[in-house]
């Protein structure tokens, strides 16, 4: 479906038994320019990234006639620039009278757009206090409960270059690119986060690098063997993992248990099979267990739904998923996109905890204090290049977010 058939969808307009687009056309032009949103109303929806589309469905909700908005995590993809609009469009729905229930693990928008602010906490109601008596670390304090789940950053011990790219590039069918002459090198041990706006290429980098995603030109050596011309499953089972952006999209199947997800991937079942091939049912359920107490997954029993567990929980058996095929090099795509502070402060231990095994970790993330709080170096991007490699002790907020933004 394009993006104005999504916009419109059960709410269309009809005349003489065929929808209007005379009518629908201007309309959705209209509800896109509201959210600076560049994009053609007849272009294909699966065609834009996360980001656009969130967009998009949030031009759904705005294109009724509604009292009451519930917004649930409505910028966990989208840029700086692109929040700003969203909550100036927020802002116009106030006055106009709309009540908006907002859901957010971002603690400082809560604080920015809130009149009062109510805490859950697995499933239940934990407190309430109207903003002006509220603070970020208040927040927290409710979310977490025990403080000494906040983490510490502890860099682990570095070791040889795992991991070398050389001029990797990427074209665009519509022109342009989608990698440009990216080049860097990731050791045993380390953690680089890479920092960029929407469409920057961090998601294009990963996908290019793990083989999802072809690259024209460029270099990709792993361990100093060369591994650009090899396939996605031949790449997982040389050792790179990916933990992607879209995780009800690519992350998980969702008609599927939680055992079948973190075992999904055919590598990883080779270690549960038996002569002529058959599973070792008892072995895997073993496994699972194993991986399930170590990621601290809250779950009573692995054989049921994946859709049974919260974002935070799905999000950690997609973690297990990839460390279930033994991996040298861990790509994490907006590992904490869309979940609670606990949970974020789970995957940042965890990150901690592949970096000191010896595992080389790189992760993307739009939000700067997480990547300056995570990573020993990071990679800056902007138009598919890499516009800035800083160690972690010599960077700014100001330096990360001048070296985010397009050159024209």
């Amino acid at each position: 479906m394009n993006v104005m058939d999504n916009i419109f969808m059960a709410n269309e307009f009809f005349q003489k038994g065929r929808i209007n687009e005379n009518t629908s056309t201007p309309l959705a032009k209209s509800l896109l320019e509201r959210l600076e949103l560049d994009v053609d109303p007849y272009a294909p929806l699966g065609e834009l990234g996360i980001g656009h589309q969130q967009l998009v469905e949030i031009a759904r909700a705005l294109s009724k006639d509604t009292r009451v908005l519930i917004m649930d995590e409505p910028t966990s993809a989208l840029s700086q620039s692109e929040v700003k609009v969203l909550f100036k469009v927020i802002a116009q729905l106030k006055r106009r009278g709309v009540t908006i229930i907002y859901i957010s693990h971002r603690l400082e928008e809560l604080m920015e757009i809130g009149d009062n602010i109510t805490i859950f906490r697995d499933g239940r109601f934990i407190s309430e206090r109207h903003v002006s008596d509220a603070s970020v670390p208040w927040i927290i304090e409710q979310m977490v409960g025990d403080k000494k789940k906040h983490f510490d950053y502890q860099p682990a011990p570095k070791g040889d270059a795992v991991l070398d790219v050389k001029g990797l590039t990427a074209l665009h069918p519509s022109g342009g690119y989608k990698l440009n002459d990216v080049t860097f090198t990731l050791s045993k041990g380390e953690v680089i986060g890479i920092y960029g706006l929407l469409g920057a290429g961090r998601t294009e980098l990963f996908k290019g690098l793990v083989g999802l995603m072809p690259c024209q030109r460029g270099e990709v050596h792993l361990n100093g063997e060369s591994i650009g011309k090899s396939r996605f499953q031949q790449r997982l089972k040389k050792g790179l993992a990916l933990v992607p952006e879209d995780r009800q999209g690519e992350g998980v199947v969702q008609m599927m248990s939680i055992q079948a997800n973190m075992t999904l991937s055919d590598f990883s079942l080779q270690g549960f099979r038996r002569a002529w091939r058959w599973l070792n049912p008892q072995k895997e359920e073993t496994c699972v267990k194993e991986m399930i107490q170590q990621l601290a997954i809250k779950v009573s029993d692995a054989t049921l739904p994946i859709t049974s567990l919260s974002g935070g929980n799905q999000q950690k058996v997609v973690l297990g998923k990839a460390l279930m095929t033994q991996p040298q090099v861990v790509f994490l795509d907006e590992p904490t996109r869309g979940i609670d502070v606990g949970a974020k402060t789970d995957v940042y231990h965890l990150i901690g905890k592949m970096a000191q095994q010896g595992l080389a970790v790189m992760f993307s993330s739009s939000e700067l204090d997480e990547v300056m709080a995570l990573a020993d170096r990071i990679l800056v991007m902007a138009d598919g290049r890499i516009t800035a490699d800083l160690p972690r002790h010599a960077v700014t907020r100001e330096q990360l977010i001048a070296a985010s933004t397009p050159q024209d």
